[in-house]
């Protein structure tokens, strides 16, 4: 194998083993597959049947918060990351705060956490329009 094909069967190793980095919303994910597959099936939700997760809310935010941390870092060394995607996940962070001493300032982190992804909407949106 040459130089130039392991360089890039490393670089893409090393992509699919840093694509964990994105998968902080794998919750929220996971919740809609779930509900989507039970809609295929004619089994519909109203609620929320996924509240038990409320109880783990704080530890997952915390990790998602640090993941996202992390990519920052990697995005500022690298820029191998869509920056567009880290402020529209940045804002969801920011809304999702579940911390039961600032429930008080929920509706504040809903508006400033909603800014923030429509701010990372309309770049993307801004930067496909402009290449077309």
């Amino acid at each position: 194998m040459a130089l130039g094909e392991k360089t890039l069967a490393a670089s893409g190793t090393l992509s699919g083993a840093l694509g964990f980095l994105g998968g902080y919303q794998v919750c929220h994910s996971i919740c809609i597959a779930l509900i989507s597959i039970l809609a295929a099936v004619g089994i519909t939700l109203n609620s929320f049947p996924f509240l038990f997760l409320t109880k783990v809310a704080v530890p997952i935010w915390v990790i998602a918060a640090a993941l996202l941390v992390v990519t920052l870092i990697v995005y500022l060394r690298k820029h191998c990351f869509s920056r567009n995607l880290l402020i529209i996940n940045s804002g969801l962070i920011v809304a999702g705060v579940p911390f039961e001493a600032l429930q008080a300032y929920r509706v504040l982190f809903w508006v400033v956490g909603g800014v923030i992804v429509l701010i990372g909407i309309m770049l993307f949106v801004h930067k496909k329009l402009r290449r077309n």
